[in-house]
C-alpha cells in the first residue's frame, strides 16, 4: 500500500472514531477525572526529583543492559528458573508455544501484557491450537471483541456498559443487564473456572531485578497472582528494558508508577516472584518457571545516541491520557499497539516506519506528553527525530527544498507573500480575514475564520519610527515570530511600547529570520540548523543583553531546540547556548526582569480569561506570570477548567487534521463561555489565530487578544517620567 492510501485509510479511522460521541464523553469523564486526582496523589512526594532519579536510573539500566541480563540469567537459574532471550517477536512467540508444547498444555490464562500485544502472542498460540484466556476485567472484554487495548493501563476504556453487556450476552447465550457489578461476576465466575483448567498461566513483568533474579507485577485486579500461583508453568514475557540492578531501583520507579498510571499512591497488588515455588494445584509437585526476555531491536535502540531515552518508559500511559489527540478519538487510531507519543516510537521501531507514520504525522506537537512522563523522555524532542528519519516522497522533498531556501530570508519571504496581495484583496471584501477563501484550498476555513496578511509587516513599522537608545536600561532585541511580523504587527506594536515604557532600550535586527520550528517540524532538520545559526549571528551582532520574543512557540525553540541543533559542534554549541540564555518570553521578561507592578497600569475590572500556550511549559520558568501580570492590570480574572489545553492549532496541524483541530477548538470555546469572560488573552499568535477565528465563526462575542495588548491599553505612561515626577 502507498504512503498515501495508508494515510488516507488512517484518517478515515480518524473520522469514525470522532463519530464516536461515546468515545468522546468516555474520555473526557477519564481526562477530567485524572487531572483533579493529580495534586491529591501527589502532595506528598516532590514529583520532580523522583522523575530525576528513575531517569537515572533506567538510563544506567539501558547502558548496562547486556550486563543486568546476564547477572539476572545467573541469579535466576540458581533459583530453578529457566531463563530465555528471543530476539525478536516470533522467536519469544515460537519459545513460549514450545514451552507449552512440551509442558503437555491445552488452556493458557493470561494476565495484561502489553509485551505479548507487541509480538501478538495470543493470535500465535491460538493458531497453534491452545485456548488463551485473558484474566484482566479490560483485556477479556476486547479479546472477546477481537481488539487490542485502547490505553496501557485502561484497555476497554472506549467502552460502555452497554456495549459490553451486548458482548457479555453473545457470549453467554442469554440477556444481561448492563450493570457493571452484574458484568463483572459473569466474568468472575467465567474466568475463576480457567484458572484450574489451564496448564500455563503467562505475564509480563513491570521489573527484572537483576540482583536477585526476580520479577515485579504491579496490578489492581489480583489476577496476575492466581495466574502465576495456580498452573503448573508460568511464563513471563518481558523486554530487556524492564531489566533494574536492585530491588532499591524498582521500588523507587514505582513510587510514581501508579500515580502517573492510575493516579494511586500504591496500586491493590505489587506481586515480587524469585525462583521456582511449590505448585499451589499440585502438592509435593515444583511448578515450572520460565522468563523469556524479548530483545526485539531493544538493543539496537539502547546503543542509539538519539533514540536510547525511549526505553526508559515504565508504561504508566500518562503521555497518551493528557494527550489532547488521544482524547479526541482514543488508542485504536492513536496507536498500533503501544499508543500515544510513546508509541509513535516504539511502533517505529518494533513494527516499522509504515505503522508509525500516520500517527506521527498526527501529533500535534504540544508537549503535554514530555510533562507527566514518568521517566523524563524528552518526547517532543525524540518526535521531532523520528521525523527526519521518515522517508520523504517528492512532494516532499521539493516543499522543503523551497520552505528552507525562503524562511531564512525575512525580506525575500515577505516577498512572496506580496506575490499574492492582489489576489487577497479579491478575498478578503474589505475585511481583515480572507472571507471568500475556498474550504478545498484551506480546509481550516471550515471551523474558523482565516486572518489576511497585515497591509505593512512589523519591520517595516520599526524602520519607519524613531526609537532613540537613551537612557541606562536593559538594550533589549525583538524577536518577531513570522505571524507577528507578517499577520499581528500590533502585537509587537503592543509589546514594544510596553517595553519602552518600563525603561528598555529596543532594536529590532531586521536581517533576523524564522526561528526555524516549522522547518524542524517538518523533518528537516540541516535547514533549521542553517536558520539557527543565521539568527545567532545577527542576534549577537546586535550587542543585546536580552532577546525577548512575543510567541511562546518561538521562546521554547529558541531556548531549547537552538542548543540540541549544535550537539555536535562545541564552539557553536557554546554559542546557541549563550543565546538561549538571553530569551525571554514577554511575559517573563515585564514581570520578572523589569518588575512591572501594579501601578503602571490603569485598573480594567473586566472580566478575562486566559489560554496557556502549549509551549509555556517550556519556555515560562513560573507558568504563573502570566496570571500574575493580568491580576496586576487590575482585571477580574476567571480561570477555565481547560486553560492548560490545547487550542487544536499546532502549526500545520489544523490544515492536515482539520476535523480533529475543529473538535479540539470546541471544547476550548465550550470553555470559554462557561468562564462568562468578556476578554480572552494569551501569549500566542498561533494560538490567536485558532482561538479568534474559531470564535468569530461561532458568532462568540469574547475578544480575543496577546496578552502584549491588553498590556499596552492599560499602560499609564512612561515609568521612568513617572519616577522623575515622583522625585521631583
Amino acid at each position: 500500500m502507498s504512503r498515501k492510501a495508508r494515510l488516507k485509510n488512517y484518517k478515515k479511522r480518524v473520522d469514525r472514531a470522532l463519530g464516536d460521541s461515546f468515545l468522546g464523553e468516555s474520555l473526557d469523564r477519564y481526562v477530567t477525572l485524572y487531572r483533579s486526582r493529580t495534586r491529591l496523589v501527589t502532595e506528598d512526594i516532590d514529583v520532580a526529583a523522583l522523575v530525576a532519579e528513575i531517569s537515572g536510573i533506567k538510563e544506567r539500566a539501558i547502558a548496562d543492559m547486556d550486563v543486568l541480563f546476564e547477572r539476572f540469567k545467573q541469579n535466576a537459574e540458581q533459583r530453578g528458573v529457566k531463563v530465555h532471550l528471543a530476539e525478536d517477536a516470533e522467536a519469544a512467540n515460537r519459545i513460549i508455544a514450545d514451552i507449552a508444547e512440551k509442558g503437555g498444555v491445552k488452556s493458557i490464562v493470561k494476565s495484561k501484557s502489553m509485551t505479548s500485544e507487541e509480538t501478538r502472542l495470543n493470535k500465535h498460540l491460538e493458531a497453534e491450537g491452545f485456548e488463551v484466556n485473558e484474566t484482566d476485567l479490560g483485556e477479556w472484554i476486547i479479546q472477546l471483541r477481537g481488539e487490542g487495548p485502547s490505553h496501557m493501563v485502561t484497555p476497554a476504556i472506549h467502552l460502555s456498559r452497554f456495549q459490553v453487556a451486548e458482548d457479555f450476552s453473545k457470549f453467554t447465550g442469554r440477556p444481561l443487564e448492563p450493570d457493571a457489578a452484574v458484568l463483572s461476576q459473569v466474568a468472575r465466575r467465567y474466568l475463576r473456572g480457567k484458572y484450574f483448567e489451564a496448564g500455563m498461566g503467562i505475564t509480563g513483568a513491570n521489573f527484572a531485578v537483576a540482583d536477585t533474579g526476580a520479577i515485579g507485577l504491579v496490578t489492581n485486579e489480583g489476577n496476575a497472582r492466581l495466574v502465576t500461583t495456580l498452573p503448573k508453568i508460568h511464563v513471563a514475557l518481558v523486554g530487556l528494558e524492564k531489566l533494574v540492578p536492585t530491588i532499591g531501583d524498582a521500588l523507587t520507579i514505582n513510587r510514581l508508577l501508579p500515580r502517573n498510571g492510575a493516579r494511586q499512591k500504591i496500586t491493590s497488588y505489587v506481586t515480587w516472584i524469585n525462583g521456582r515455588v511449590p505448585s499451589a494445584s499440585s502438592p509435593g509437585w515444583a511448578k515450572e518457571r520460565h522468563i523469556v526476555f524479548l530483545d526485539n531491536r531493544r538493543r539496537e535502540i539502547a546503543a542509539d545516541p538519539v533514540f536510547a531515552p525511549i526505553l526508559k518508559c515504565v508504561r504508566c500511559g500518562a503521555c497518551a491520557t493528557v494527550c489532547p489527540i488521544y482524547r479526541r478519538i482514543g488508542g485504536h487510531s492513536y496507536g498500533h499497539i503501544y499508543i500515544g507519543a510513546i508509541g509513535f516510537l516504539l511502533t517505529y521501531f518494533y513494527h516499522g516506519a509504515e505503522f508509525a507514520e500516520p500517527l506521527l504525522e498526527n501529533c500535534i506537537n504540544c508537549g503535554a506528553c514530555r510533562e507527566v512522563c514518568s521517566a523524563g523522555i524528552n518526547l517532543p524532542n525524540l518526535i521531532m527525530a523520528l521525523r527526519e528519519r521518515m522517508p520523504k516522497n517528492g512532494l516532499e522533498k521539493a516543499v522543503g527544498t523551497v520552505m528552507a531556501g525562503v524562511m531564512p530570508n525575512r525580506t525575500l519571504f515577505h516577498g512572496a507573500l506580496r506575490m499574492a496581495e492582489v489576489a487577497q484583496k479579491a478575498l478578503t471584501a474589505g475585511s481583515p480575514y480572507l472571507e471568500r477563501l475556498p474550504a478545498s484550498v484551506a480546509r481550516s476555513a471550515r471551523f474558523r475564520a482565516v486572518p489576511a496578511l497585515a497591509q505593512k509587516p512589523f519591520r517595516d513599522i520599526w524602520r519607519q519610527a524613531d526609537h532613540p537608545l537613551q537612557g541606562d536600561g536593559p538594550k533589549v532585541a525583538i524577536f518577531g515570530g513570522c505571524l507577528q511580523d507578517f499577520v499581528y504587527p500590533e502585537q509587537l506594536e503592543a509589546g514594544a511600547k510596553v517595553l519602552e515604557g518600563l525603561g528598555a532600550r529596543l532594536v529590532y535586527p531586521m536581517a533576523q529570520s524564522c526561528c526555524g520550528l516549522p522547518l524542524r517540524s517538518m523533518g528537516e532538520k540541516k535547514s533549521a540548523r542553517d536558520m539557527a545559526e543565521k539568527n545567532l549571528r545577527i542576534f549577537a551582532e546586535s550587542g543585546c543583553d536580552y532577546i525577548v520574543t512575543l510567541c511562546a512557540s518561538c521562546a521554547s525553540f529558541l531556548q531549547e531546540a537552538y542548543p540540541h541543533l549544535f550537539e555536535d559542534s562545541p564552539q557553536m554549541l557554546k554559542a546557541a547556548r549563550e543565546f538561549a540564555g538571553k530569551v525571554h518570553l514577554f511575559s517573563e521578561f515585564i514581570n520578572d526582569v523589569l518588575d512591572v507592578s501594579a501601578e503602571d497600569f490603569r485598573p480594567a475590572g473586566l472580566r478575562t480569561t486566559y489560554h496557556s500556550p502549549c509551549h509555556t511549559r517550556v519556555c515560562l520558568r513560573d507558568r504563573e506570570t502570566p496570571r500574575k501580570l493580568i491580576r496586576k492590570m487590575g482585571l477580574d480574572f476567571v480561570p477555565g477548567d481547560e486553560e492548560e489545553t490545547c487550542c487544536g492549532f499546532g502549526g500545520t496541524y489544523s490544515e492536515k487534521f482539520p476535523v480533529v483541530s475543529a473538535r479540539i477548538l470546541d471544547k476550548k470555546l465550550d470553555d470559554i463561555r462557561n468562564t462568562g469572560a468578556g476578554l480572552l488573552l494569551t501569549e500566542c499568535p498561533g494560538c490567536i489565530l485558532q482561538l479568534r477565528g474559531g470564535a468569530r465563526k461561532k458568532g462568540d462575542s469574547v475578544r480575543v487578544e496577546h496578552l502584549a495588548e491588553a498590556l499596552a491599553g492599560a499602560w499609564i505612561g512612561n515609568r521612568r517620567n513617572r519616577q522623575q515626577t515622583k522625585r521631583n
